[in-house]
């Protein structure tokens, strides 16, 4: 039946902005020093005439999407690039009203086809544009949608998940063990009044002082402990190579040294690690010597790491041999590049993950979705962003309030790209001036997406 606060889609306009970065950041073999923003303004309609804009940000990310011996970066980006532009095109198309989780279920079903027929035969790409790319291309579309859907019913996002707001229960988007429950039993309704910071220690980051061959000089910090001390720093996340063991374990047992002795002169006792490989470790074996190591160097570097975030290949289907149940003995084990879609999730189960990441970047629409899944299913939840300035970092922020279970909020953006944020520093403090490790997020409980 049709509900009063069912909206269409009246306009959809996308637009670029690049954004470079302070420092490169290095990750699963792959340096980064630039992005672009695709950001998205949607105008959404009620059958009784009101109007509202949503908004919607995200970075291109394709290194990180997209990762390719064929197709090159600046190719993927530009694939991208116009993905968001067309996927704009087609929700204009959609003539029906509905709720966002409806419209965006019914806009992706096109994702496939546009990404993996169309767009490589146009552009002479040499491979299709992986599932992935395609949601991360699409989310800042999903996120705008979301957030016009709560300003022109005058709500937040997170309270217009119910029965009252939404057409069809997780059942059609899940299975039927969640039939008749809808989102809002799996989200908060109000946003968690502060959540603990994961600080990035990039491959590239310097730890030490003597490390740093020629300051940035921009009055930010620029090695471990200066970044311990400006913003109280107790959550680190550590990228690791993957593929070098020595270099591995060498570099967890250094962060446990370093920071050891800052977080001892501020007279803080207690932090915490996540590890995160980005895929490169060959198998299981790999990831449980680096753990048997790290213990055997430092009990306490070992005891602080917190979850070990996907170490082994995003393409579970074709390696069913990486099974990770051992190393899910020890310590959480957390789904991320592999993570697309809820048939993902429950292979994912099947191999030996415990856990998922999160990601704004992977739309809106399927992270609600799968976040309750996964606490359905009994598994650790975390929210990543991907490296997410200003919008895009309070969309991640607000997700994190909002699931429960999230203990913390990653956000690296005032690490690389920190000038994007400013004009959204000024309209939210507490989000952007971190000086006791945790972010404000109680600020994130406005119309929209609360922000």
């Amino acid at each position: 039946m049709p509900k009063n606060s069912d909206i269409r889609i009246k306009e959809a306009v996308c637009s670029f902005e690049p954004i470079t970065f302070r420092a490169p950041v290095k990750f699963g073999g792959r340096v980064v020093s630039k992005s672009v923003l695709i950001n998205v303004e949607v105008v959404v309609e009620t059958k009784s005439g009101k109007h509202a804009t949503g908004l919607g940000s995200m970075p291109v990310g394709n290194v990180w999407a997209w990762p390719s011996d064929k197709v090159s970066p600046d190719d993927a980006e530009k694939a991208m690039m116009d993905f968001g532009e067309r996927v704009c095109d087609l929700a204009m198309l959609f003539p029906d009203y509905s709720d966002p989780i409806d419209i965006v279920y019914h806009i992706s079903g096109e994702y496939a086809h546009l990404g993996t027929k169309i767009l490589p035969q146009e552009l002479k790409l040499a491979e299709p544009m992986p599932e992935l790319a395609e949601l991360v291309a699409a989310s800042p579309l999903d996120a705008a949608i979301h957030d016009g859907f709560g300003r022109v019913n005058q709500i937040n996002s997170y309270n217009a998940l119910s029965k009252q707001y939404i057409h069809e229960d997780l059942s059609s988007y899940l299975d039927e063990q969640f039939k008749g429950e809808y989102l809002d039993q799996y989200t908060l309704r109000e946003p968690k009044a502060r959540m603990p910071l994961y600080h990035l220690v990039g491959a590239l980051d310097p730890l030490t002082a003597a490390e740093i061959t020629k300051r940035i000089n921009d009055k930010l910090p620029e090695t471990l402990p200066e970044w311990i001390n400006y913003n109280g720093l107790t959550h680190l996340k550590i990228k690791l190579n993957g593929d070098d063991l020595n270099w591995d374990v060498n570099r967890v047992l250094e962060v446990e040294k370093v920071s050891a002795e800052a977080q001892a002169k501020r007279g803080c006792k207690e932090w915490v690690y996540s590890t995160d490989f980005n895929e490169k470790c060959q198998d299981a074996a790999y990831v449980l010597e680096f753990l048997a190591r790290v213990k055997a160097g430092s009990p306490a570097a070992y005891d602080r790491i917190q979850y070990i975030e996907q170490p082994t290949s995003r393409h579970l289907k074709a390696h069913p041999e990486l099974k990770l149940h051992e190393v899910a003995k020890q310590k959480p084990v957390v789904l991320d590049e592999g993570l697309v879609d809820y048939e993902s999730l429950l292979l994912a189960r099947e191999m030996g993950y415990t856990g998922v990441a999160l990601k704004a970047c992977k739309g809106q629409t399927d992270s609600l979705i799968l976040a309750a899944a996964a606490q359905k299913l009994g598994m650790f939840l975390c929210v990543q962003d991907l490296s997410c300035p200003g919008y895009s970092f309070l969309h991640s922020a607000s997700l994190s309030a909002r699931i429960p279970g999230v203990a913390a909020i990653e956000g690296n953006s005032r690490q690389y790209c920190p000038a994007s944020n400013r004009p959204f520093a000024r309209r939210f403090p507490t989000m952007f001036e971190i000086k006791d490790g945790t972010v404000g997020t109680s600020v994130l409980n406005g119309e929209g997406l609360g922000f």
